[in-house]
Formats: C-alpha cells, sequence, structure tokens
C-alpha cells in the first residue's frame, strides 16, 4: 500500500480558495530526499510532513516539516493548519482535541473553538532597517515603510489599491536575500483591518496565495499601528483568503478554516 496524500486548501472556507497544502501522514520519519521528491511533484507552495514523535509531557506530539518545490521552510502557517485538519478529519486524533507539533521553529499548537482552527505560533516582529538593494525597483513603489525578520522583508504602502495592483519584478526579487517580501497596506473596508500580499521568488514561489506565517509578522505591525491586539487580515492574492490574527505577548494566535479537495495515494 502506497503513501496516502491528502490536498487541503487553507484558510479558505469553500474550495479552490485560500491556500493549497499537500499533507503525508507518515508512521515514521522519511528520506529527506524523498520528502523533496514529492514536495516537487505537488508543485504546491507547501509540502507538510508529519510522524508521531510522543514526549513525556505531550505523548500525542508530531514532528512536522515543510518543504516547498525548492526548499525546507523554517515555519509555515497554512500547511500546519492543513495539517491539523488532516489530523481531525481523517481520525488521526479525536476530533478538536489540541495537537502539538515539534519543528524548525519550535514547538506549535493548534486548537479548534468553534468553527475555525487556530495556530499558536512565534511573534515575528519586524525591526525597520534601509530598504534592500533592488527592492524598490522590483515592487514598482515607493515604500511608507521597509522592516524585516529572520524570515522576510515587510514593505508597508500607502493604499489597498497599491497592493492590488502590484505586478512585481520577480528577476529582481529573486536576487533579494530573504525567504519572502511581504507587501501590506491598512484596509478600509468594513471587517478587513489590513491587506497584504506575499512574494517568494528564491524558495521557489513567486506568489504565495495566503502565507500564515507571514502574519506572525503582520499581527504585531499592524497591532502597534493600529492599537488592536485582534484583527482580521485578507491575503489579496488571486484566490484570496482571511487569517484572523490575536496578538499574546511574543506569541501570535492565526486562526482560519480549511476544506479537504483530494485524496490520493503515492505509489
Amino acid at each position: 500500500m502506497g503513501q496516502r496524500i491528502v490536498q487541503v486548501d487553507a484558510f479558505a472556507d469553500r474550495p479552490f480558495s485560500g491556500n493549497p497544502a499537500a499533507v503525508c501522514v507518515l508512521r515514521s520519519p522519511a528520506d529527506e530526499g524523498w520528502m523533496r521528491a514529492v514536495a516537487r511533484e505537488m508543485n504546491l507552495s507547501e509540502t507538510a510532513f508529519l510522524h508521531p514523535e510522543p514526549r513525556p509531557d505531550e505523548p500525542d506530539s508530531y514532528r512536522l516539516r515543510w518543504f516547498t518545490p525548492t526548499v525546507e521552510v523554517d515555519l509555515c502557517g497554512h500547511a500546519t493548519l492543513a495539517a491539523a485538519h488532516v489530523l481531525w478529519e481523517d481520525g488521526h486524533r479525536p476530533e478538536g482535541e489540541p495537537i502539538t507539533f515539534s519543528t524548525r521553529s519550535g514547538r506549535l499548537r493548534a486548537r479548534r473553538p468553534g468553527g475555525l482552527i487556530a495556530l499558536d505560533f512565534p511573534s515575528e516582529p519586524v525591526a525597520e532597517r534601509e530598504p534592500p538593494r533592488g527592492l524598490v525597483e522590483a515592487i514598482g513603489l515607493v515604500p511608507r515603510f521597509v522592516g524585516g525578520n529572520r524570515m522576510d522583508v515587510l514593505v508597508q504602502v500607502d493604499t489597498e489599491e497599491e497592493v492590488l495592483g502590484l505586478s512585481p519584478d520577480f528577476g529582481r526579487l529573486r536576487a533579494i536575500p530573504t525567504r519572502g517580501v511581504i507587501v501590506t497596506a491598512r484596509s478600509d473596508r468594513p471587517g478587513v483591518d489590513f491587506v497584504s500580499r506575499f512574494f517568494a521568488p528564491a524558495a521557489g514561489v513567486d506568489e504565495d496565495p495566503v502565507t500564515g506565517s507571514a502574519h506572525c509578522a503582520l499581527a504585531p505591525f499592524w497591532s502597534e499601528r493600529l492599537g488592536l491586539g485582534t484583527m482580521t487580515g485578507e491575503q489579496v492574492s488571486a484566490r484570496r483568503g482571511t487569517v484572523r490574527v490575536r496578538v499574546l505577548g511574543d506569541r501570535v494566535e492565526l486562526a482560519g478554516s480549511a476544506v479537504t479537495v483530494l485524496r490520493g495515494e503515492l505509489a
């Protein structure tokens, strides 16, 4: 029997929206070369691989790793949300029971309050910095603010319309030494506090549809500017997706929905 694989649209309440991720629930650790090959084959922004890894204090925890088609990444929100969704939906864990993941970014937790999946992630605030060489030319806009954290560069622009109309030069973006570039602006629409888009050509993903880990930076950034602890962000890619965020000191809660769209078996 082959390895079961499930494709989930994360941060989505209907199929074919949000951000698709593939999920492989393994019995035991897998060969890294095989995982990289599967991620290339799936050709999604992320494929998640997880297996049980009990600990004395957390007997039901899982080891979780994320791969783009080209690299392994340190943190990924949408594929974590998808992994938790699959564990509950396919009966690996009792419905709604909290789940702990061991990852390259430490311990992450998922729970299901009401109808949403809530993820407990590290906060990744940005510090103001000079724009990296080629950034302004790559995005074609004059930034209002530029900052960075251990993973990404964050660019604030003046309006939601500028974020929506952005057509970056991916060749120039690829040369910037960072995982990705977040472009964001405040939203004036009811029910949405801020909007964003996320570009990561250096990691093999020109534009990621909905990026949970980027909201680990967006949440503290906009909390400071808007004076809010709980906010709603919309990633305005072509597929769009909503991420509800809550700032909790040095942690951030990311919440959203997920929908299974495909189940299969790797031969």
